[in-house]
């Protein structure tokens, strides 16, 4: 049994991919750090499905504190499969963007992606087998008016993604990152009306988390081995 960790595990797609990775018999620790309650809830209906999973807490723009609570998940083994997935919006046109917006979402995306992955990069050398997979957005591709933050952060992760995925080809461990459009979640269905969706998206629907985490578990399957430094959008054909 693989062990995988999921940041943002207590959110709509975070939760969908926890629920899909642990289907497939995999260990999950279901972050959270601003909903415990919910990385629990997420935990325990995995555990009652048959499934194993626990729930981990942890803010990961504290590199300590990240740091700290991986050491602890790493004294069991390594963990091969990471699927950095916590991000935050904290959206304002550019010319009324507070510095603190832009910050705290560059803080989240950007820089929790380093202060997850790495304290776990050598672990997982030292096995010869890993799977790393990051969210990204559409807004990184196509942009969005009020998002320059938000897509200055999971842009970044392409790049990024990208580098790591050549530093870590012949380790047996391949870096992709998924870019999904808009998904149906309780975040998104407040901000786009059905009119609007029908509008934006060619397939005139939202895309579900379930979907979302299909793809994701595919890129951390044995099946995904050849497939690496990639950007693979799930958008509905939006771009």
């Amino acid at each position: 049994m693989r062990r995988a960790l999921v940041t943002g595990g207590s959110g709509a797609i975070g939760a969908a991919i926890a629920r899909r990775l642990a289907a497939a018999g995999h260990h999950v620790y279901v972050h959270a750090h601003g909903g415990p309650a919910r990385a629990e809830a997420v935990a325990a209906e995995i555990a009652a499905a048959g499934g194993s999973a626990e729930p981990v807490v942890f803010d990961v723009t504290d590199a300590e504190a990240t740091r700290a609570a991986l050491e602890r998940l790493l004294e069991a083994g390594a963990l091969q499969i990471l699927v950095n997935n916590a991000g935050v919006h904290d959206d304002a046109v550019m010319p009324g963007m507070r510095r603190e917006q832009w910050s705290r979402v560059i803080d989240v995306s950007l820089n929790g992606f380093f202060n997850v992955t790495q304290p776990l990069l050598l672990p997982m050398i030292r096995t010869r087998w890993g799977r790393i997979v990051n969210l990204s957005s559409v807004a990184a591709l196509a942009g969005n008016a009020g998002q320059v933050n938000y897509a200055a952060a999971k842009a970044g992760l392409h790049g990024a993604a990208r580098s790591l995925a050549l530093e870590l080809a012949s380790r047996g461990i391949t870096v992709n990152t998924v870019a999904p459009g808009i998904i149906a979640s309780p975040a998104a269905d407040g901000v786009f009306a059905k009119e609007t969706i029908e509008r934006l998206v060619p397939m005139k629907r939202a895309g579900r988390p379930e979907e979302v985490a299909d793809l994701v578990n595919f890129l951390a399957s044995e099946s995904a081995g050849y497939i690496s430094g990639q950007l693979i959008s799930i958008n509905g054909a939006m771009i």
